[in-house]
């Protein structure tokens, strides 16, 4: 982003700010660069989210108190979190490929008891540290890449070509506190 739109950005959160609606402009500026930005059709944006809502929505129904994680990319969906023995593990994962429209599940849900919340801070602490590091670095469009976090393990997802999946991984490879980084791209060239 420019130093003029950052401005003009920053014009209008004080502007909101002081009539009490930062939230609808921020929402409202942030949702449409993303959409005119984004690489999939406004459809699959919306289906990705719909994904994401049914999904969580049908495992919470069935599974109280786990903490599990849907993440939607174009129509791949990446379950993170935590599930007490394989049998709910699979569970889970057949309950998200029965969502209509999805193409395919990365089941990544550890067998383990539910990560405290520190944890759980700790990782979007680190989800926000990769994609500042990605606007600094200024190697590609940081709509193209989403970045979910879990247990220090950074997934990345989108629609990217190959020197775009390869920039991303490096930097959150160098990001401090990252363990690993999981590519789960799809690519365009």
């Amino acid at each position: 982003m420019n130093m003029r739109n950052l401005r003009l950005l920053a014009s209008l959160i004080v502007i909101a700010l002081l009539h009490g609606c930062a939230a609808a402009v921020i929402g409202g500026v942030g949702t449409a660069v993303v959409v005119a930005e984004d690489r999939r059709t406004v459809g699959t944006v919306a289906e990705d989210q719909g994904i994401e809502l049914k999904a969580a929505n049908r495992i919470g129904d069935k599974f109280k108190g786990l903490h599990i994680n849907v993440t939607s990319y174009n129509r791949m969906a990446l379950l993170t979190g935590e599930a007490p023995d394989a049998a709910t593990r699979s569970e889970i994962e057949k309950i998200a490929r029965a969502v209509e429209t999805v193409r395919s599940v990365y089941n990544e849900i550890a067998i383990a008891g539910n990560t405290a919340l520190s944890a759980r801070a700790n990782d979007s602490y680190l989800t926000s540290k990769v994609k500042t590091r990605f606007i600094d670095q200024q190697k590609f469009n940081v709509v193209h890449v989403k970045v979910v976090t879990e247990a220090n393990v950074v997934y990345l997802l989108g629609l990217v070509k190959h020197k775009e999946a390869d920039d991303a991984t490096q930097i959150a490879r160098t990001t401090g506190g990252v363990q690993k980084v999981v590519r789960l791209f799809e690519y365009l060239d």
